[in-house]
């Protein structure tokens, strides 16, 4: 099996900063690519912000400049380091990993999800 735990989610005020970070442990043969991604109430989830194994970084486009994402290849590990917090970056916050993993003693290219963390901007 897989598992992602997040943490580093909290209560900040407009204008602050979090750290996320993620650590995927147990049946993984390759990560292709780790990210995060945001659920708001009462909207899709959405992609913050990618970064593949070897580097290349995607962001969404209203987090550009504010949060940065990377990632330990040793410690299976990715963080997001947001700064200059708004109250609309409110959301639950979710770590993805897609690469090839076993399951059931099966080796196959999935997509695994963190249970969440909340991150809540507010004066």
């Amino acid at each position: 099996q897989v598992q992602l735990v997040e943490s580093g989610g909290g209560l900040v005020q407009p204008g602050g900063s979090l750290r996320l970070s993620c650590a995927a442990s147990g049946s993984i043969f390759t990560i292709y690519t780790m990210g995060w991604y945001r659920q708001a109430p009462g909207k899709q989830r959405e992609l913050v912000a990618t970064i593949t194994n070897g580097g290349s970084t995607d962001y969404a486009d209203s987090v550009k400049g504010r949060f940065t994402i990377s990632r330990d290849n040793a410690k299976n590990t990715v963080y997001l380091q947001m700064n200059s917090l708004k109250p609309e970056d409110t959301a639950v916050y979710y770590c993805n990993l897609e690469g090839r993993t076993v399951v059931a003693g099966l080796l196959n290219r999935r997509s695994h999800w963190g249970q969440g963390t909340q991150v809540t901007v507010s004066s």
